[in-house]
């Protein structure tokens, strides 16, 4: 028996709660064209994964929260941050709400312009309108980014202007510890020839209360720019997840990802790059632990538009208990991108009998001089490697551990900041227990 889809947001209450946050008139409309729209659009069809049983339109929808103090942030948010005098760039977002944010002079001084994306509609319209659901995801996709639009609570704006680089992570933070579902979103736009890093973490504790997360990344690299994306999820097991990450390269450009999703829920991921100029780059490394009973489908896929443009997909997940899985990696070189290369890997590792994951890479040529590559292997721990272990004195289940994290590493290796890197790590090591 299906879920049922039929939204309980109407119009009055989507112009009630526009209207009480003050948002631009833009804005505003937008949210009613897209509520309109999200009440005719289908929901996604991920391949090989039923979700017509999963919830996503029944939820709680409001921001809590309140500003404090650095010493007030919860243990496990400060862990992520450092202490103050290292939280330098960082905005936290508490229930949908900003509650601690802080940013160097000298990063404001360059013109960067980073904040929470309801203060950006705000203070910087035009800029958040250039970009806002325009080209990276779409209002009318499906049902659920149109619900998106329509509801989204709260997020960030990061905006980097023409020739500066950001030698600094901007980090971020957002954290649900009550019912309400998590509608965020985030855009990132560096303008031609600068460089920023930027690095996201998703927490929630709501293990037994049923809510959603529905999150959008939309990330624009102007010509000759760079964008480091790094994102930890690691949403609780009450949280049904569908997260879009979408980019876009322009000539020269690039843009890198580094993403540990560790959620505990059932999950929907598309992470998708568009290399619309020539020379432009990407490189997607994606890592990933099932286990319990829950479903994930996570999608990699990358179109090359430019000439001599280049794109790599590595995802490696472990899958425990009877968690299902399906990767799809997909590279799409269109016609006219002549001398460009897409290579992608898929690899699944599975701890017991009952895991399943299913490891599909997918070429998709229309141009005849490129280059293109795929691999993808499905198994058990290797016995020799158990085996080698094991005979230095090393028990069996410590040789596992050591096993998967080194089966993990390229993608945790790529973190760009320490402290994230080591939450990483500790999240792995309570998922492979």
């Amino acid at each position: 028996m299906s879920v049922d889809t039929s939204l309980r947001f109407d119009k009055d209450y989507v112009n009630g709660f526009s209207s009480s946050r003050q948002e631009p008139a833009w804005l505003q409309e937008l949210r009613l064209q897209a509520l309109e729209l999200a009440q005719n659009l289908p929901m996604p069809k991920p391949d090989k994964t039923k979700i017509d049983k999963w919830n996503f339109t029944e939820f709680k929808h409001e921001a809590t929260g309140n500003p404090v103090a650095f010493n007030e942030l919860p243990e496990d948010v400060k862990a992520l941050i450092g202490s103050e005098e290292e939280a330098k760039n960082v905005l936290v977002i508490h229930n949908g709400t900003p509650v601690y944010f802080a940013l160097e002079q000298a990063v404001k001084d360059q013109g960067v312009v980073y904040t929470d994306i309801l203060t950006a509609a705000k203070e910087h319209e035009d800029l958040v309108k250039k970009y806002f659901m325009k080209s990276a995801v779409s209002v009318d996709e499906n049902r659920l980014t149109a619900l998106h639009a329509a509801l989204f609570v709260n997020g960030a704006f990061l905006y980097v202007p023409k020739n500066v680089e950001l030698s600094a992570p901007i980090q971020a933070v957002y954290y649900q510890d009550d019912e309400a579902a998590l509608f965020n979103h985030v855009i990132i736009a560096a303008e031609d020839n600068s460089s920023v890093t930027y690095v996201e973490n998703y927490l929630s504790t709501n293990e037994n209360t049923e809510s959603v997360a529905n999150i959008v990344a939309e990330v624009f690299a102007g010509s000759g720019a760079k964008v480091v994306f790094g994102a930890v999820d690691n949403l609780a097991k009450g949280m049904t997840t569908y997260v879009n990450r979408r980019g876009r390269a322009a000539k020269d450009a690039r843009i890198e990802w580094a993403l540990g999703q560790f959620n505990d829920g059932n999950t929907v991921s598309d992470n998708t790059t568009h290399l619309i100029g020539d020379g432009s780059f990407t490189d997607t490394k994606t890592v990933t632990i099932g286990r319990g009973d829950q479903k994930q489908n996570f999608v990699a896929q990358i179109f090359n538009h430019g000439k001599h443009s280049e794109g790599y997909i590595l995802t490696h997940g472990v899958m425990k208990d009877s968690a299902s899985s399906i990767f799809n990696g997909i590279t799409k070189i269109e016609h006219g991108a002549t001398k460009s290369h897409g290579e992608q890997t898929e690899r699944v590792l599975m701890l017991s009998e009952k895991a399943r994951g299913d490891a599909n890479p997918i070429l998709l040529i229309d141009e005849d001089d490129v280059t293109a590559g795929h691999a993808a292997s499905v198994g058990r721990i290797d016995p020799l490697q158990l085996f080698y272990l094991m005979s230095r004195g090393i028990s069996k289940a410590e040789a596992e551990r050591l096993i998967i994290h080194g089966f993990l590493a390229p993608v945790v290796s790529q973190m760009p900041l320490e402290s994230v890197k080591k939450r990483l790590v500790e999240v792995i090591e309570r998922k492979v227990r």
